[in-house]
């Protein structure tokens, strides 16, 4: 009999203790935040680190953690208690997103009556109508003095915001506390929505040899919460994650620059780099920022013109004549501290410019620059060149068997330029080959390139003939 007692006096004591932990409920929002760390991935990523002092009643509880990001991976939320980790003890986390609109609203309401003011701007009177809500499933169906309206233009008025319904997304701990002490409580977590990139400005000097660039990073910021006050770090590297949505292509929002000084700090991280702001910043919901990365003047460049061919010329006939083939124009530089730069370069694209003779500003194209660490080339195709031409005549052809063949071009390079210039040639080839001769000195890029490079004149013309033997037996 007394072990029964016993039993039942535990189980009201559980109870007790069960009731007690659903009545504490503490909520916490942003005004309790004394730090904010921001890290942002390229892949759509970011980590999120929320300080906040919070005291906490002795005991079981549960703490509604307000002011998190809409699209919050709760699966990645880890909570700690920086000054006192040993008396706090997280039991239970439940992510709330339930959140407030018209039609949840409603939908708590169906089977209830409400309230309607039905407003006549005509008369200028309202009256005030009861409607019980007997369906909300594409359209409100309500009974007023026993007639069904389908819809109704009044205002509806609600007693009150039902259970289960909340105006932001939250965290909410069911925790055991045994501190009468604040808790420094550091909660971190991946949210998605929220990305950076790289953008330059490359602005070439009159004669081509010298640039200055300029780096900006922008942040598109659509996680569902504004990052006040936040320290701010990049990471540039491709981060492997499991079934990640694809980076965000619009840059929608505000849009707000930032001074350039001070600079972010750049260190290696892991197998990545990462980027330091040097001072806080506050990153708001739906909002596109840019900040400046970097600032490099009288970087040495060199403009090449490259002409490419492909490699099945190779072994077949070709009837015309002749045949034009594109001459595209590039800028190289090297990102060397020698050359004025010399620190790894995120990904972005790169926008070249020129003045002209007017002294204004003109656009001669962009292309994208993969992460480049520090003493790497960085060559950037601006577009094709309009002053010159490279034509391809097949001077001879033999098919020596059915895999054996023999074939003599010759590419001239026409330059309607005044100024002298260089021409890369670049032959692809196929299969087992052979230079049988050549007008030029060739290079070997890899086992299936070769390259020319070919002086042509101001206004002039330069031609450069090889014969080759192809082998796809």
């Amino acid at each position: 009999m007394a072990i029964k007692i016993y039993l039942f006096l535990v189980f009201i004591f559980l109870q007790a203790v069960s009731v007690r932990a659903e009545e504490v409920t503490i909520k916490s929002t942003s005004s309790d935040r004394t730090n904010m760390e921001v890290t942002i991935y390229n892949n759509n990523l970011g980590l999120i680190k929320d300080t906040r002092n919070i005291r906490l009643p002795k005991g079981l509880g549960q703490l509604r953690f307000m002011d998190v990001a809409s699209h919050i991976k709760p699966v990645t939320v880890h909570v700690k208690s920086v000054n006192n980790p040993d008396a706090l003890t997280i039991l239970e986390q439940n992510y709330e997103y339930d959140l407030i609109n018209e039609k949840k609203l409603l939908d708590k309401y169906v089977g209830k009556k409400i309230k309607i003011i039905d407003r006549n701007r005509f008369q200028d009177k309202k009256e005030e109508l009861e409607a019980l809500l007997v369906s909300n499933n594409n359209g409100q169906v309500y009974k007023i003095n026993d007639e069904i309206y389908l819809g109704h233009s009044g205002h509806k008025i609600l007693p009150e915001i039902p259970e289960n319904l909340i105006a932001k997304p939250t965290l909410m701990w069911l925790y055991e506390n045994k501190s009468d002490k604040k808790h420094h409580l550091q909660t971190s977590y991946l949210t998605t929505n929220i990305y950076w990139k790289a953008d330059y400005i490359v602005v070439l000097n009159k004669d081509d040899s010298e640039a200055d660039i300029s780096g900006w990073v922008s942040i598109d910021n659509k996680s569902g919460v504004t990052y006040n006050n936040a320290r701010l770090k990049l990471v540039a590297g491709k981060t492997n994650t499991i079934a990640q949505r694809p980076p965000l292509r619009a840059m929608k929002g505000m849009m707000q620059a930032e001074a350039a000084a001070p600079y972010f700090e750049e260190k290696e991280f892991f197998e990545y780099h990462i980027y330091d702001l040097q001072r806080k910043t506050t990153i708001k919901d739906n909002q596109s920022k840019q900040i400046n990365l970097l600032e490099a003047h009288s970087v040495k460049i060199e403009k090449e013109f490259i002409t490419h061919s492909a490699g099945s010329r190779f072994t077949r006939r070709h009837n015309e004549s002749e045949r034009s083939q594109p001459v595209d124009v590039y800028i190289a530089f090297s990102n060397s501290k020698d050359n004025n730069l010399g620190s790894p370069l995120p990904e972005g694209i790169m926008r070249l410019y020129k003045k002209d003779s007017d002294e204004s500003l003109q656009f001669i194209g962009e292309d994208r620059v993969e992460h480049t660490p520090t003493d790497e080339e960085v060559k950037l195709k601006t577009g094709l060149a309009f002053d010159v031409k490279a034509v391809r005549t097949q001077k001879e052809y033999k098919k020596i068997t059915s895999g054996l063949f023999e074939t003599a071009w010759e590419i001239e390079i026409r330059n309607h330029k005044k100024e002298n210039i260089t021409v890369t040639v670049i032959e692809s080839l196929q299969g087992d080959w052979e230079v049988l001769n050549s007008s030029h000195p060739y290079g070997k890029t890899d086992a299936f390139t070769i390259r020319f490079i070919i002086e042509v004149p101001e206004k002039g013309k330069a031609m450069v003939a090889y014969q080759v033997k192809t082998d796809l037996r």
